[in-house]
């Protein structure tokens, strides 16, 4: 049994121990009015569907025009993009900690009971037993299924078989963090966050090819000192830009390791980008966008602050994140004026939004799936 600490990152940006049951947290302050949206963006609802509760972001794997989804509670779901429609259905009937990760054919989720569970068509091809908690999902690519497991291990595993092929493990920190952390291919790499070191690994065997530091523990306690890469990446041709755990966001070649720039930032989610820009939002909901060739900031809102927002996704000339109250807010790439904002269940929005071919996908904490097309 791992026997590590763990921790939440709530809205607020607090630290809340896992271990201690009376600890508590300050209201959280009233957000400002929303801000007027200029109606520049046609937004359509197109099919809603549902999946069960989600009680933490469980990360949707989208391949070509269909996305994988999956509830806390054990359903897991393949939904075809452009009607919302079930192409299969599973219900391990255990709770889901991590994924949905997947390669389109094979897809893989971590289960409360530290399994990897393999599934293939709507059925349970393999289980593999883990020796350590993961709040990760796996990485599915090149007939292997990845695993990052929170006492900074990464394990290989056959994709057909669940046989274990290799582990790479570095030395942890006494806390970690109870939500994704990084875990990517890249091109015939497999790119990994240990602690606030980004690390470059041979998917055949294991071997680092190199290890270059994003984020540097900080202050005078285990909680200060904490940093760990999270979850959400921006990728474009040779780099990699990425956000350490309340400390920076980085860019990085991902070829050579080598640091292209790094700026302090206070946030806990992941980032995304296009070409010209790397947007994220801080750990009060301000929304920041840098430059990507040089990390100078570019913009920042301030008008969505309190209101619990999702990591961001890109997506054509508009920035997409969700709320605490089911908001999906559309924020102009070159400024961050409010363009639309679309409302689902009215429960607060599951992790990052996620584009399946033409559609965009939002899940709520309820289990509510919902598909809006953008003009």
């Amino acid at each position: 049994m791992n026997k590590r600490k763990s921790l939440h990152w709530p809205l607020l940006g607090l630290v809340v121990f896992l271990v201690s049951a009376c600890s508590s947290a300050p209201e959280k302050p009233n957000p400002a009015a929303l801000p007027t949206v200029t109606g520049q963006l046609v937004v359509e609802k197109l099919w809603s569907n549902s999946i069960g509760p989600v009680t933490t972001p469980l990360i949707a794997s989208v391949k070509g025009g269909q996305v994988a989804l999956a509830s806390s509670t054990g359903q897991v779901a393949l939904l075809d993009a452009s009607t919302g429609k079930d192409v299969w259905r599973l219900n391990l009937n255990v709770p889901i900690q991590a994924g949905v990760g997947g390669d389109g054919q094979r897809f893989a989720v971590i289960t409360g009971n530290n399994e990897v569970v393999a599934m293939e068509s709507g059925k349970v091809m393999w289980r593999y037993a883990l020796s350590a908690l993961s709040y990760t999902p796996p990485v599915v690519a090149g007939q292997r299924v990845f695993v990052l497991t929170a006492d900074r291990a990464v394990t290989a595993l056959d994709g057909a078989t669940g046989q274990k092929l290799w582990t790479q493990q570095r030395a942890g920190d006494p806390l970690v963090l109870k939500q994704a952390g990084l875990l990517i291919p890249f091109g015939d790499t497999l790119l990994a966050g240990w602690g606030g070191r980004l690390a470059s690994l041979n998917p055949t065997t294991g071997a680092v090819r190199w290890e270059t530091l994003l984020g540097a523990s900080r202050g005078t306690n285990e909680v200060e000192r904490l940093v760990d890469l999270v979850a959400g990446v921006s990728r474009l041709g040779s780099t990699v830009c990425a956000r350490a755990f309340q400390s920076s966001v980085a860019c990085v070649d991902g070829n050579r390791g080598t640091v292209q720039w790094s700026r302090s930032a206070q946030g806990h989610q992941g980032v995304d980008g296009d070409d010209k820009f790397i947007f994220g939002a801080e750990s009060d909901s301000k929304v920041v966008a840098w430059q990507r060739s040089s990390g100078q900031t570019a913009w920042t809102q301030d008008a969505l602050r309190f209101r619990g927002l999702t990591a961001p996704l890109a997506l054509e000339r508009s920035v997409v994140l969700g709320d605490d109250n089911g908001l999906v807010h559309f924020l102009s790439k070159q400024d961050g004026q409010a363009l639309q904002r679309l409302s689902t269940d009215g429960n607060a929005i599951m992790g990052r939004p996620v584009l399946a071919g033409q559609t965009l996908v939002v899940v709520t904490r309820t289990g509510g799936i919902f598909g809006f097309r953008p003009e």
